[in-house]
């Protein structure tokens, strides 16, 4: 990396983030765009959720061998093919005459999502100094968040005149405004050959994930025959457990297991799934309340679901002087029960609450959940050195983009299981409510975990005072 970017990361942040933007901005618009879809393509809006979940799964699927291919054909290379492969099948998704092939058009945004944004990550932490670290991951997520403020207004505004269509076609300029930049202004790196992929491990890993995920989104909703769904879940569970053996042994592991010895790294993976999961949960259930159980338009949905993002934007300044107070485990705990008690209060919303009132209180959790995040996503480099932040960055990268799938599997399947428990085939305001409370409750799970961390955890890059 060149010495200009390792002094000042603030440009190249702001760069890499026009990824994140695109990616966020896709997520959120696509959310509120769902019941539109659904009455077009002639589909349960619960159902349309696959449209979502095979996204992430494949992003998933396909970030443990971003840091090889990083490594191997450079990150900036890397990156500017994966931002041009999100734009173009982001308008293959607008093109979809179907549900299949708009799965399929999902599933290519899913592999350039792989690419992006761990490799983008890459980009901008390798170089930095401890001290910057914070700062960097501050800029980076800043301008990230202006895609969920943004998605939910625009996504129900162009879907409401224009149809849901456009909601994708959106991501063609915006990608080509990034790869401008990228080729302008972002050197190249020079890096090592890695080696050979380890490619038994990364099938068995991403096959494991396949099933898994595509299992968990099947079961009960009569889209497979009979018993396939169970089996797959079973089978990926068995090649899960090959895989973790697999990698423990291998030389160069698809995912190098004993990242989780360090502490940092170890919280932010798993008690940070935990919170991603039922925070992902979130913009899946408040839009789709909104329009199907409140019967709102698409764009009136928007305008209060974006209350969340516009929180998360004002949290971020205010994070660097609270983790310097409060340090990580402090924040985290702390941000984590706020972040509970926020997302389940969502439960109490009615078609009597008055528009403010529901978007003060969506503001609110978005400044909780969003200093989770930004806590989160440092702590999880905090303590690693520059060596092996190519497999940190994959590794943590598929835990961070399974979670969100999982909270959608996790916000359908409760509102079905709602549902039918009432004996009703259509949903009601109450399966909402069960949604918000179950998402609550496994976010408020993670709290022990972050109790067991050492009080001074990562305080290089927080800046707490030790003592």
């Amino acid at each position: 990396m060149s010495e200009a970017t390792s002094k000042d990361p603030r440009l190249t942040a702001i760069i890499v983030a026009s990824a994140l933007f695109m990616q966020n901005l896709d997520s959120a618009a696509v959310t509120t765009a769902l019941p539109a879809m659904a009455r077009d393509l002639g589909e349960e809006p619960a159902r349309l959720g696959v449209a979502i979940t095979s996204y992430l799964v494949a992003l998933t699927v396909f970030i443990p061998v971003s840091g090889w291919v990083a490594d191997r054909y450079g990150p900036k290379r890397v990156f500017m093919f994966a931002i041009a492969l999100f734009a173009a099948s982001s308008a293959m998704c607008g093109l979809a005459g179907g549900l299949p092939g708009l799965v399929a058009a999902r599933i290519v945004q899913g592999l350039a999502g792989a690419m992006m944004v761990p490799v983008g990550r890459l980009l901008l932490l390798r170089g930095l100094r401890k001290d910057q670290m914070l700062t960097a991951m501050a800029w980076l997520t800043m301008p990230g968040m202006l895609g969920p403020i943004s998605g939910p207004m625009l996504g129900g505004v162009l879907t409401d005149l224009a149809g849901w269509r456009s909601v994708f076609w959106i991501n063609v300029p915006v990608g080509i405004l990034g790869l401008i930049l990228v080729a302008w202004k972002i050197p190249s790196m020079v890096t090592e050959h890695p080696g050979p992929p380890d490619t038994r491990g990364l099938l068995l890993v991403g096959g494991a994930l396949t099933l898994f995920m595509f299992s968990l989104e099947t079961i009960g909703r009569g889209v497979m025959p009979p018993g396939w769904p169970e089996a797959g879940l079973l089978l990926g569970i068995a090649l899960g457990v090959i895989a973790w053996r697999h990698c423990r042994r291998a030389e160069r592991p698809a995912l190098d297991l004993s990242l989780l010895r360090v502490p940092s790294f170890h919280a932010a993976m798993f008690a940070g799934s935990l919170f991603r999961i039922g925070a992902g949960a979130s913009p899946f259930l408040v839009p789709v309340l909104l329009q199907v159980g409140f019967g709102w338009a698409a764009s009136e949905a928007g305008f209060v679901s974006f209350a969340t993002a516009l929180g998360a934007l004002f949290m971020k300044p205010l994070a660097r002087p609270i983790l310097r107070w409060a340090g990580f485990r402090g924040t985290v705990m702390w941000g984590g029960l706020a972040a509970a008690v926020t997302l389940g209060g969502s439960a109490l919303f009615t078609p009597n609450w008055p528009i403010w009132g529901m978007f003060i209180w969506l503001a609110l959790s978005g400044l909780a959940r969003s200093l989770q995040f930004t806590s989160l996503n440092t702590l999880s480099f905090a303590e690693l050195p520059q060596s092996r932040l190519s497999a940190a960055t994959g590794f943590m990268g598929m835990a961070q983009q399974m979670a969100p799938a999982l909270g959608t599997v996790l916000a359908t399947a409760t509102l079905e299981f709602s549902a039918h428990l009432h004996g009703r085939h259509e949903l009601a305001v109450q399966d909402f409510s069960a949604g918000f409370v179950v998402a609550a409750l496994v976010v408020a799970l993670a709290t022990p975990f972050y109790a067991r961390l050492p009080k001074d955890i990562g305080h290089e890059v927080s800046g707490q005072r030790r003592g």
